[in-house]
């Protein structure tokens, strides 16, 4: 495999991001990057993209993706702040985007172009992404929303919220074009994936004496996801499903998260002072380095 994964767990949102990192070419893409926010003062900072920030120029990569695998809904996207400070990066999404933009600006009342321009690229799938000189390919996997997808690459995918840990599940269907039955279809695509596959999760939400993880294998999940084994037909998965989902809560940040999101990381509300000025000073770095 040539490229090094990195993860980043951030634990207010347990989500997970991650550096994709080609050494050989000094080159990276980063996927689904955490803005912290602080949903009582409405103040953003940047703690975690820092973090990221810190390795990236520490092993001297250079940012050719910040990749989204969907609109999230449990926190903030930190593209918009990374992209500040590596201008030559692309910030990609699945093209599924502009469907939720069309369905959402206009109840969100927000007058933006419902056409994903807000991002450098739609992605389709099947389509490859290249980091150095090592490509994947992008899964289109809807269901959890209608913009989802997954990244694949030798070994490895990286895909979102469609999977959790096999003690966890899979990903919840009552958000705005959500739909159990795409969801099904895209869990068995990814359930063809060889054994060994490792599946790298953007969230995990272990039970008591359970230490957290970020990635589970093909197998593992066929054999014992709760939610959605290699067996579940059509018929029971809908029905599990949509059972789960009534007894779900609101996520605490979706009325800031998702139209942030929607507009490819807009930072909400006040913005810390600290933002402006890393950003301020990531965008010279990368200046006065050529890019």
């Amino acid at each position: 495999m040539d490229l090094v994964v990195h993860p980043f767990h951030d634990a207010a949102t347990g989500s997970w991001s991650y550096v994709l990192a080609n050494p050989a070419a000094r080159a990276c893409a980063v996927v689904d990057p955490v803005l912290d926010y602080d949903p009582r003062t409405g103040v953003a900072a940047t703690t975690g993209a820092d973090r990221i920030v810190e390795l990236v120029r520490a092993n001297g990569y250079t940012v050719e993706w910040i990749l989204e695998t969907h609109v999230h809904a449990d926190h903030l996207s930190a593209a918009r702040y990374l992209k500040s400070a590596f201008v030559c990066a692309q910030v990609a999404i699945g093209r599924g985007v502009v469907e939720m933009q069309a369905r959402l600006f206009p109840e969100l009342g927000l007058a933006a172009p419902a056409d994903g321009r807000q991002f450098d690229r739609l992605l389709e799938d099947g389509e490859r992404v290249c980091v150095g000189h090592t490509c994947g390919r992008v899964m289109a996997t809807p269901g959890h929303t209608p913009g989802c997808v997954s990244y694949l690459f030798d070994g490895f995918a990286v895909v979102g919220d469609t999977l959790f840990a096999p003690d966890a599940g899979t990903a919840r269907c009552d958000f705005p074009g959500g739909d159990a039955v795409a969801l099904h279809r895209s869990l068995t695509r990814l359930y063809a994936l060889p054994d060994d596959t490792r599946l790298l999760l953007c969230h995990d939400y272990p039970p008591d004496g359970r230490d957290r993880r970020f990635w589970t294998r093909t197998s593992e999940q066929r054999a014992g996801n709760v939610m959605m084994r290699g067996d579940t037909t059509l018929e029971a998965f809908t029905a599990a499903r949509r059972a789960r989902d009534a007894t779900l809560g609101r996520p605490a940040l979706i009325d800031v998260a998702v139209p942030a999101n929607l507009l490819g990381g807009i930072l909400p509300g006040p913005v810390g002072p600290s933002i402006e000025r890393a950003a301020a000073a990531g965008t010279a770095a990368a200046a006065a380095a050529g890019g």
